[in-house]
């Protein structure tokens, strides 16, 4: 294949193609995760439907994409993740467009199916695979950058859908909104920006020298040697300790993170304030994100999750302890803790995937951790629903959350990487 002779001025092409796939993550996180807590009361008032029945197309939207996740991974692996990334737009903006005409249950469900399979294939697991390819002696840094996306999408789109759209036009109207701004922002990003692989554009990762390249790769032979296919890595103890912790502290993480809204107002704050302190989760989380990838250059990744899990765990207590005579700062101390602490779970999964079982296999390992990840992440709003249908309260669903982050805390720091495997089998 003839390649061209990589351009040394100006911006390193890798950085562009991190902010293009970014901008899937960005609507993933902003238009998916934030998004859906802002929509419980509207449509309990509209519809008159329950909160764990609302939640349940939570848990149907994680689901979808956790079952997605794995065949993404495979084809990002195989084919690239450009088209992929473009169909998940397209199939993602009609999902919502769905949503914003729907006025049956069931039509609801299959909407977040139709969200949920086009998230996944424009999501965290191509873009944390692209990003692999383009960065090694930077990965932590720039894994944090892409993660930071996620942060950045609840900052944006909590108080413009929260606190704006919806108290202002209505819920129909911010699905609408919502469809356009996936397409808007994503489609041009990546037909126009993403490659894959840096030998698309006749570059080396990092932006290195053919030279340091080729010696990289000499020092680095034992990484390739030792990558291991989807097969060997869920025989090994590493895969299912980081699998188990993720899914058991995604079931608290997507838990909280879905109530928070519902539960500062139902505890007597105002829209605005509440809005106010999605949004300051978000913007911390995107400094969580950040901080947490680049700490993971420096210090092994399951230390830093671990940090994090503290952080949420300690948030759990902080708003156990809240109530309508709570001061600004008691909440202002919960949304950053939180925030911080959320900000964990993307880099360290990604760097955890690459650093203990090698790029061979990224797309499908990362795909699998993904889908199990997702599983946890369906059942945290389901359990708060039913809590709160059955109680009136979300409080037991915070202790809840409190014990399983316990639990998953001693789980990571057990993680020990797998010894190498041969090539022979490093094959899907």
């Amino acid at each position: 294949m003839t390649v061209s002779t990589p351009d040394k001025k100006g911006l390193f092409y890798g950085y562009w193609t991190l902010l293009a796939v970014s901008a899937g993550v960005f609507v993933f996180a902003g238009a998916g995760l934030i998004s859906f807590s802002f929509f419980v009361k509207p449509l309990q008032e509209a519809m008159g439907w329950g909160r764990s029945v609302i939640m349940l197309g939570n848990t149907i939207w994680f689901l979808s994409l956790g079952l997605a996740s794995p065949l993404v991974g495979r084809l990002v692996d195989k084919h690239g993740a450009r088209t992929l990334i473009a169909a998940g737009a397209v199939i993602t903006g009609l999902g919502f467009i769905a949503l914003s005409l729907m006025r049956d249950l069931w039509l609801f469900y299959l909407s977040y199916i139709f969200v949920g399979v086009g998230m996944a294939a424009m999501g965290q697991v191509p873009a944390s695979a692209v990003v692999s390819c383009w960065f090694i002696r930077r990965r932590g840094l720039a894994i944090g950058l892409l993660s930071a996306a996620v942060g950045l999408g609840g900052l944006v789109f909590s108080p413009v859908i929260g606190g704006y759209v919806i108290p202002t036009f209505g819920w129909q109207t911010a699905y609408v909104v919502l469809a356009v701004v996936t397409w808007a922002l994503v489609l041009p990003l990546d037909i126009f920006v993403v490659k894959t692989r840096p030998e698309e554009k006749g570059l080396c990762p990092d932006g290195m020298s053919r030279e340091d390249w080729a010696e990289l790769q000499k020092t680095r032979a034992a990484q390739a040697w030792s990558g291991l296919s989807l097969k060997t890595a869920l025989g090994t103890a590493a895969f299912w300790l980081i699998a188990a912790c993720f899914l058991l502290h995604q079931i608290a993480l997507n838990g909280a993170m879905q109530t928070n809204a519902s539960h500062l107002s139902d505890t007597g704050f105002s829209a605005a304030m509440v809005s106010t302190m999605v949004g300051l989760m978000g913007m911390m989380s995107a400094v969580g994100k950040f901080s947490f990838g680049w700490v993971c250059d420096w210090i092994q990744a399951k230390y830093a999750l671990a940090i994090g899990l503290l952080l949420q765990l300690t948030a759990m207590v902080l708003v156990l302890n809240i109530d309508r005579q709570s001061s600004t700062f008691a909440l202002v101390a919960y949304a950053v803790i939180l925030g911080m602490g959320i900000g964990s779970w993307l880099p360290t999964m990604s760097i955890l995937v690459s650093t203990n079982f090698g790029l061979v296999a990224y797309g499908a390992i990362f795909g699998v951790m993904s889908l199990l990840s997702s599983g946890g992440s369906s059942l945290g709003p389901l359990v708060s629903g039913l809590v709160f249908d059955t109680t009136g309260t979300y409080r037991t669903a915070f202790i809840v959350f409190l014990a399983l982050y316990a639990v998953s805390l001693p789980l990571i720091l057990l993680v020990k990487k797998p010894a190498p495997r041969n090539a022979a089998n490093t094959s899907l």
